[in-house]
């Protein structure tokens, strides 16, 4: 199986927070779809942030493959929580998408009319062909999200991290945003990163726990045991219901997120 990411003794800490993650070691695959949980402050948002190389660590690696070859970089689409983005920045439906195909070393670059079919394409697949022209602080929650997802697909990348994506994705896309990340798997290595642990466990092949160190498991057959070791200041229980699992936190304090 080749492996897209391999993560060593990894340790990154802030000047007020040292040690948010400490020690943790990961392998991600190429046809990977690992979901991230685990408690609030507990390093989950950090982890991808390293990985995405927004953060630098203290100490430990994070090496990329493609093709079973150590490579300097991997080609990541990245779809942030929606409260990140500034909605007042004049810019269109369509711009966005297209700025997913712009080379970070880049910083100007003319879309030509291939580019722009991409785009279409993308949006088809999004259901947000219709609002391409409009500016993204007209849009809802929902519609940003997809806008948002179709970026991080355009210049199909090797891996997609997702940072919470159910959040505002809207009643009428749903589904079909959990059909088409089944799709999308065939080709991407996906990690998402969510605090629900029930619509983790019913989409994701294998799950890792981060609570500053990391609880791998492979496969999505969690039991009670591994979640309470995992989660350990941030007890959970996990009911069955119907063919969706639920999650329910326990007595707990909450901590902010890193």
């Amino acid at each position: 199986m080749n492996k897209l990411i391999e993560i060593e003794n990894l340790t990154v800490g802030y000047e007020n927070k040292p040690n948010v993650l400490r020690d943790v070691s990961l392998t991600i695959y190429k046809d990977d779809f690992l979901g991230i949980i685990g408690p609030n402050g507990g390093g989950k948002t950090t982890l991808l942030k390293t990985i995405l190389g927004l953060i630098r660590q203290q100490s430990g690696t994070i090496s990329f493959y493609d093709n079973g070859k150590k490579v300097p970089s991997l080609n990541i689409g990245y779809l942030p929580q929606i409260n990140q983005i500034d909605k007042k920045f004049p810019i269109t439906v369509s711009e966005v998408i297209l700025s997913g195909l712009t080379p970070r070393k880049q910083l100007i670059r003319r879309y030509n009319s291939r580019d722009k079919q991409k785009v279409m394409q993308v949006a088809e697949r999004m259901g947000i062909t219709e609002i391409l022209p409009r500016a993204i602080g007209e849009l809802s929650g929902g519609q940003m999200q997809r806008v948002l997802f179709g970026r991080a697909i355009i210049d199909n990348p090797k891996f997609i991290i997702l940072d919470e994506p159910s959040t505002y994705v809207d009643k009428l896309f749903e589904t079909n945003f959990y059909k088409l990340l089944g799709d999308i798997n065939k080709d991407i290595a996906i990690m998402l990163v969510s605090h629900d642990v029930g619509t983790i466990i019913s989409m994701v092949k294998n799950i890792a726990c981060v609570n500053q160190g990391l609880h791998y498991h492979s496969g999505s057959d969690i039991s009670q045991e591994w979640l309470t070791n995992a989660y350990q200041s941030c007890p959970i229980e996990i009911l069955g219901h119907g063919s969706l699992p639920h999650r329910v936190l326990m007595e707990h304090d909450h901590l902010h997120e890193q």
